[in-house]
Parts: C-alpha cells; sequence; structure tokens
C-alpha cells in the first residue's frame, strides 16, 4: 500500500514513519524545500525519543521518501493524509484551516484512481464535509472519499501512542473508505486494538472532546491543590483516591502551573468557539481555559512570595521552559507567563532547560541561558522548577545549598519531598502539600 503525507510537522513525520513500520510505503511532501532536504538526509529537528533512528531506517529501506511534488506523491497513493497545522486564529480563537483547504485544493488534481483523503490534524466539526465539497469542486470526476482519523499522539512518546494506541477513531460514510483504512492499520487491529468507526463529524469532535476533558482533569486537581493548601490536606493522596475510582482514572491528576504545548490551549479554545457558533456553549471549558491563564500568573505571585513577597533586584535560577518533558515545544508553556511576570517585577532570570533553550530564546527575551542546572543555580536567590525533567529529580541538593546565595525553592511540580527538602535546610514551597519549616536558617 502506498499512502502520501501532506505536511511534515509533528504529526506528520511521526505518522509516516510509523506507517513506514507497518510495510506501507509514504512519499512525505511540504513546500519548505530545505525542510525537506534535511529530512531525505535524515536530519530531524523534532525532538521526540526514537524518532531519528526511525525515519533514517527507513529511509534506508527505501520506504520512506520525502519531496516537494504534491502531485507526484498523490498520483500514486492509496490514501492521502493531510497533516498542516491548525493554529489558532488570531483575534478570534477559532481554528485556523485555510492549510487543510490549501492542501486539498493541491491534492485535488493529482488524485488518479480510487483515493482516500483523510485529515489527520485537529480541525473543527464540518471541516471534512467542506474538504469534500473543494475536492469535488476541482474534479467532479474524481473517484475518492474523505475520511477523518484524528491522532492522539503525546509529545515525548508518540511512537509508542502510535503503535500501541489506546484506539482509532475513523470517521467515513463509505464501506470502500473504511476498509480501505482498516487494511491500512492491519497491524494494529492484529493486537486487538480497539477501533471506532464513526460519522465523519463525530471522528472530528472526538479529538476536541477527549483534549478539553484532559485539560478539565489537569485543571481540577490544580485547583483541589489549592484548597489543599489551605485546609492542610495533601494533593497527592486526593489524586491517589481519585485515581483508584475506576470511573476517573490516574492520569492527568498531577498538580502543576497550568497546562501548556501545542493541543490543549488551542483545541479547548477552537471547541469553545464552535460551541458558540452553534449555539450550544460549552460552559466548563470556557471556565478551564479562563482558571488556566489565571493559574500562569499566579505562579509568579507565589515564587515572589517564598522570595520574602517581592523578587526586585533578585537572581532567579528557572530550571525546565518546556510545557512537559520530553520535548523541546515551548507553546503555550508556563515559562513564556512566568518568566516575563518575574522580569516585570524586577528579577532576573537564569534559566536551562536539556532540550527546549533554543525554541525559548526566539519566545524569552534578557534571560541569562545557562549551560546546565547548576550554571542557572549558582549565585540564585531562589529555584524554580517548571518542567519535571528527570535530571532535575536527583539534583545533587547539597551541591544545589551551596551554590544558592539563599536555600530557596518552589517546585511547582512537586518533584520532591516537603519533609525531606525542609531536613536539607530548604525553604520549600510546592503546590498543594504540607510543607514544614526548614531546619536551618533560609539566608547565609
Amino acid at each position: 500500500m502506498r499512502i502520501a503525507m501532506i505536511g511534515t510537522g509533528y504529526v506528520g513525520l511521526v505518522s509516516a514513519a510509523c506507517f513506514t513500520e507497518f510495510g506501507v510505503e509514504v512519499a512525505c511532501v511540504d513546500r519548505d524545500a530545505d525542510k525537506i532536504a534535511r529530512l531525505g538526509r535524515g536530519e530531524v529537528s523534532i525532538h521526540e525519543p526514537g524518532l531519528a533512528e526511525l525515519v533514517a531506517g527507513n529511509l534506508r529501506s527505501g520506504r520512506l521518501s520525502f519531496g516537494t511534488d504534491t502531485a507526484a506523491a498523490v498520483a500514486d497513493a492509496d490514501a492521502v493524509f493531510i497533516t498542516v497545522g491548525t493554529p489558532s486564529r488570531r483575534g478570534d480563537g477559532h481554528a485556523d484551516v485555510r492549510y487543510v483547504y490549501d492542501a486539498a485544493r493541491e491534492i485535488a488534481p493529482a488524485l488518479d484512481g480510487y483515493t482516500v483523503v483523510v485529515t489527520k490534524s485537529t480541525v473543527p466539526v464540518g471541516t471534512g464535509r467542506e474538504v469534500e465539497r473543494v475536492v469535488r469542486e476541482l474534479r467532479p470526476d474524481a473517484d475518492f472519499d474523505v475520511a477523518s482519523n484524528p491522532e492522539f499522539l503525546r509529545e515525548g512518546s508518540a511512537i509508542n501512542d502510535f503503535m500501541r494506541p489506546d484506539r482509532i477513531v475513523v470517521g467515513a460514510h463509505s464501506e470502500r473508505a473504511r476498509a480501505l483504512l482498516s487494511a491500512l492499520y492491519r497491524p494494529l487491529f492484529l493486537i486487538e486494538t480497539p477501533v471506532l468507526f464513526t460519522s465523519l463529524e463525530t471522528a472530528e469532535l472526538v479529538k476536541y472532546a477527549c483534549n478539553s476533558f484532559l485539560a478539565t482533569k489537569v485543571t481540577f486537581i490544580n485547583e483541589m491543590a489549592d484548597l489543599c493548601e489551605k485546609v492542610g490536606a495533601d494533593v497527592h493522596d486526593v489524586a491517589r483516591g481519585l485515581g483508584l475510582d475506576g470511573r476517573i482514572g490516574r492520569k492527568f491528576l498531577h498538580p502543576g502551573p497550568g497546562f501548556g504545548g501545542s493541543c490543549f490551549p488551542k483545541d479547548t479554545l477552537a471547541l469553545v468557539r464552535s460551541a458558540q457558533e452553534y449555539g450550544a456553549p460549552t460552559r466548563i471549558v470556557e471556565t478551564v481555559i479562563e482558571v488556566n491563564e489565571a493559574r500562569k500568573r499566579r505562579m509568579a505571585e507565589i515564587i515572589a512570595g517564598a522570595c520574602g513577597g517581592a523578587v526586585t533586584g533578585k537572581s532567579i535560577a528557572v530550571l525546565g521552559l518546556t510545557f512537559k518533558p520530553n520535548t523541546d515545544d515551548v507553546r503555550e508553556a508556563p515559562s513564556l507567563v512566568i518568566v516575563p511576570a518575574l522580569q516585570a517585577a524586577g528579577a532576573t532570570v537564569r534559566a536551562f532547560d536539556p532540550a527546549g533553550m533554543e525554541e525559548a530564546k526566539r519566545c524569552l527575551e534578557n534571560v541569562v541561558w545557562c549551560e546546565d542546572p547548576y550554571a542557572a543555580i549558582e549565585g540564585a536567590d531562589a529555584l524554580v522548577i517548571l518542567t519535571e525533567w528527570n535530571e532535575f529529580r536527583a539534583l545533587d541538593i547539597g551541591r544545589v545549598k551551596r551554590l544558592m546565595k539563599a536555600p530557596v525553592m518552589v517546585d511547582l511540580r512537586n518533584v520532591y519531598e516537603p519533609d525531606e527538602m525542609a531536613a536539607a535546610g530548604f525553604r520549600y514551597v510546592c503546590l498543594g502539600r504540607a510543607v514544614a519549616p526548614p531546619d536551618t536558617p533560609t539566608t547565609e
């Protein structure tokens, strides 16, 4: 089987590399000739564990190719996947689907024989129908169907998510299209992966509903953490109590500085805007967005409080800039709100991230960029953990204390244990957990 992948961003590249592992021939197309040339040499700029090796291996096998000629890729394809970006539209928050329709216009003239055009980009309800209209208008003679096959890839574990997914969702009105996509995903059928066949509209909505529900879980546990701080409870135990309920589950119940990334912020907003447009407002999701944005701003206040109420003239070490570990993605990351807020309050920010500093440099100004965690910590009045990278979980606490001007740690990911940090002489601030006072003074 042969497929074409229109777009070589995160979803397109991961999906293409994984499909080739199934024995499928995949031709990836992108307008960026320089990017295509780099990918053709096996140079992968996306930070995703295992992806570079997967791309290189399948380039050598000949199953994976990269080019800029959409017509050539589409003409030989049994299915064409649209994986272009759908960012939030400036001003109103609607998903910007113009790149999807541009891709449809490029695909239409090249269709040759029966083809399934698949939207894998996250798109609002009704996009698939419009793609069908666009293609039909340009090629009334074409033999094709349109399907929706949303992705559920988590940055940092995307390859495993593709190879061993919780489920596959296929939205299609044609049995012919369902049969072709069933054949494409046959290796996952063999390991008894649940497959949900739905209408186009349902599949499009499933992705938004999933991300919005998960964002709601994150926001809920963050609010529970705030309440725990007020009443003297432990949010970790509250989360365990929740997670052991089979109706709720334990995932996405970890308190933090607010959700970010390429999906949750834009998808929750797009769902809200679509729901308003159809006259069925999603009040819960609207509140989730508001609470999450307020939480990011509040984190800067917590840091200031740990520093005695103000950060003016102080040096703050920030470890972690990406929205989560194992990625270089800083889109909508809490760091993009917290760092400027600290700077506006008069602090100097010294920062380190294992993978995300080059991306962060495009978004943040006047930051002192450091080569490792300890360089950032040296001379700091406070240390802030913003992302739970594994290497931040086992810092040499004795060395950290010696390097710092004052032993103050604000752990916004609850990486460390409050009692242990207090025993080490730190003023330790975390989220939703009781913290004992340090055994030693916090200043030297």
